[in-house]
């Protein structure tokens, strides 16, 4: 995020899915994008390296992002909107984790990824949020 030139806050406490608060400016107008980022190491199991399921999400809104992180997937980033995700996730619907969701990037099998083409406009995309800003006013 720093290298795209945003102003990154960190939180103190991820208490409300909020990882950094990312402020770029509009004219001289601040925006202010929510960020929460879930990222995927070189140890994890190979079948998670594209998965990420128990996804929280409890106020989808126009200026929070999810920024997932995959090191084993060629060090590969997609940054979701909030409503875009919930919308086009598997939502748990029984048991501890009822209501959260299962995020699909990149699909595992044998040798090959298979990537989700419904979030593949996000893929190594931080355009997104350069964009949200361009079109929002200050808030």
């Amino acid at each position: 995020l720093l290298e795209e030139g945003f102003d990154v806050y960190q939180t103190l406490v991820d208490d409300q899915q909020i990882d950094c608060v990312v402020r770029g400016r509009r004219g001289k107008a601040p925006v202010y994008l929510d960020i929460q980022v879930k990222a995927r190491s070189c140890e994890a199991d190979r079948r998670s390296w594209g998965v990420w399921p128990s996804i929280k999400v409890t106020e989808p809104r126009e200026n929070l992002f999810f920024v997932f992180y995959s090191e084993p997937l060629h060090k590969t980033s997609w940054v979701i909107p909030s409503q875009y995700l919930v919308a086009h996730s598997s939502r748990v619907l029984s048991g501890e984790y009822e209501g959260r969701f299962t995020v699909t990037l990149v699909t595992m099998s044998g040798d090959s990824e298979r990537e989700n083409p419904l979030f593949s406009r996000y893929k190594d995309s931080f355009k997104v949020l350069h964009d949200y800003i361009k079109r929002t006013s200050a808030t």
